[in-house]
């Protein structure tokens, strides 16, 4: 008997400390409706149920519910934590101020960038519907969701207005970037006690001018915004029939072509796509290429996305940039000297091509040089000029080419076997002599980067009077070197340089130029700008907005 009783104890005690380990778990999904009789109870209920449900969404990958994923887990263990459990935005069966204010910013969220879907507008629309309702304002698990919710969307939004949604990359300057449980804290305690919560929020945005000039012109575009929800057409495509079915369903949208029940065959379709071209003003061709597809995504909610990321880019920037500096806004084609505010130098510019692009850096100017040889990169040698010199020799004389071995003599061209050579095998410079002849033109200016990229003037200079001027292998071709040149060595204290630099630039003579008072450079992606009051797109030429919209912005659906 007594050996029976042995595992029977140990069978007892298995189960009755499962149940205690069971009894403990508080991961069981909060019920949907828990009605308080007594309203003092509906406080306590409530906070009781805020934490049972933050616990259960940090055992379920953060979903509240089946429907509803919260986006600062973390930062709500926080808020609600310890004696820390209080209400913010409702009391008992009624929304506060606050909660009242949340949901109207949420609803205006477009007016700064950003988008009211993405801060839980929808389930908090329902919510406050349902709480309206009488038989539902004793209801302690709506009440507990409706809390979670708005400070989920609040903090959210406190991230997004001051930091942006584009993270932090190799040219970020802005170094306040701490957003932790004690600024949330900090920031609620606040609006609960003596600032609105559009001013605690307006306060996290930059200070920068451009973003200030852009934010400030958003709410005229929004006012005359196309918000129908057009087919987003994809190019390149990887499924040429879906393609084609989002390309015959857009050209339905705008009455292009009058059916969209069947499939259109390929006279139908070329009709449609030159009564698009000529509606639009672009190449008529009856091709379905990427002028015509751009063209047909420029939707009113496509460019909204489009300023939504260019504001998010200004919150990568400090809010004091340096007192004089270089800004070349790459897809606007232009270089600006900043002092302050102020536009002292404003030039053209030629950018690289969406295959060599030119990249966004931070750097400063360090020297210029005065009628400069341009040394040949490899990639250029091997993808452009090797294949057209083992075709005709003569290349490198029409391109005033120097050929250079490897200790730094010149090689009559007519001696090396060309067909011989290859990426592999290929033991030499090509160089091009100084002159209005070298791609450099006749002025070079340097500032330290891992590209290998500097400003330049060009020996193709009627380029500048394109509209569409990403063209170069990477460098950036500037139109008012000379303007430039002389700003960088204004400051010398005696005219010794400037006037050295204006005896050399007749003599023809290649020299190298310090910069004394050196000056920051940075060259960015903006593809918005402001005339009049008005926002301004500029054309994506990298591609950069639709990538990052795809990345970081909510589905178009």
């Amino acid at each position: 008997m007594g050996k029976l009783t042995q595992p029977l104890h140990f069978l007892v005690f298995f189960l009755l400390l499962f149940g205690a380990f069971h009894s403990c778990d508080d991961t069981v999904k909060p019920k949907d409706d828990v009605i308080i009789i007594q309203p003092k109870m509906l406080d306590p209920k409530t906070e009781e149920l805020i934490l049972s449900s933050l616990n259960y969404a940090e055992k379920h990958k953060d979903k509240l519910n089946d429907t509803s994923k919260l986006a600062e887990l973390p930062l709500l263990k926080e808020v609600y934590s310890g004696s820390a459990t209080k209400r913010i935005w409702s009391t008992e069966h009624r929304w506060l101020a606050e909660g009242d204010s949340l949901f109207e910013f949420i609803s205006g969220a477009e007016k700064y960038g950003l988008f009211p879907t993405s801060y839980h507008l929808r389930d908090l629309k329902a919510l406050r519907i349902q709480l309206a309702d009488s038989a539902s304002r004793m209801n302690a698990s709506l009440w507990s969701r409706a809390e979670i919710l708005s400070t989920d969307a609040f903090i959210l939004l406190a991230r997004h207005l001051k930091l942006g949604r584009l993270g932090r990359d190799s040219v970020t300057l802005r170094t306040d970037t701490i957003f932790d449980g004690k600024t949330v804290r900090l920031m609620i305690e606040r609006l609960t006690k003596e600032s609105s919560l559009r001013q605690v929020l307006e306060e996290l945005e930059p200070r920068h001018p451009g973003y200030l000039a852009l934010r400030n012109a958003l709410p005229q575009f929004l006012d005359s915004l196309d918000r129908t929800n057009y087919t987003y057409v994809e190019f390149p495509w990887k499924d040429s029939i879906l393609f084609l079915h989002q390309l015959q369903s857009r050209l339905f949208e705008n009455s292009y072509v009058t059916f969209n029940t069947r499939e259109a065959d390929s006279l139908e379709l070329a009709l449609a796509i030159r009564k698009a071209q000529m509606a639009r003003n672009l190449t008529v061709d009856g091709k379905a290429g990427q002028q015509l597809v751009t063209s047909l995504n420029n939707t009113g909610m496509e460019r909204l996305r489009r300023i939504a990321i260019n504001l998010d880019r200004f919150k990568q920037l400090p809010d004091s940039m340096p007192d004089r500096f270089i800004w070349v806004n790459l897809p606007e084609y232009k270089l600006r000297v900043m002092e302050g505010d102020s536009i002292v130098l404003e030039s053209k510019v030629i950018v690289g091509k969406p295959t060599t692009r030119t990249p966004v850096l931070n750097s400063t100017v360090t020297n210029f040089v005065t009628f400069p040889q341009w040394t040949v990169p490899s990639s250029i040698i091997m993808k452009e000029m090797l294949p057209r010199i083992q075709k005709d020799i003569s290349y490198i004389r029409k391109e005033n080419l120097m050929v250079v071995d490897q200790n730094d003599s010149v090689i009559d061209p007519y001696t090396v076997n060309w067909s011989k050579l290859n990426k592999s095998n290929f033991p030499y410079n090509l160089r091009q002599r100084q002159g209005d002849d070298n791609s450099l033109g006749v002025m070079k200016f340097n500032f330290r980067n891992k590209f290998d990229v500097y400003l330049h003037d060009t020996n193709a200079r009627s380029l500048f009077s394109r509209g569409a001027r990403a063209l170069s292998h990477g460098c950036v071709r500037i139109q008012k070197w000379d303007s430039l040149s002389r700003y960088l060595i204004r400051s010398d204290s005696t005219f010794a340089i400037r006037d050295s630099v204006t005896a050399w630039m007749k003599r023809r003579e290649k020299h190298q130029v310090s910069v004394t008072d050196r000056l920051p450079i940075f060259l960015r992606y903006f593809t918005t700008t402001i005339v009049d009051g008005r926002i301004r797109l500029v054309e994506d030429i990298y591609g950069d907005d639709k990538l990052l919209r795809n990345k970081v912005l909510p589905s178009r659906s």
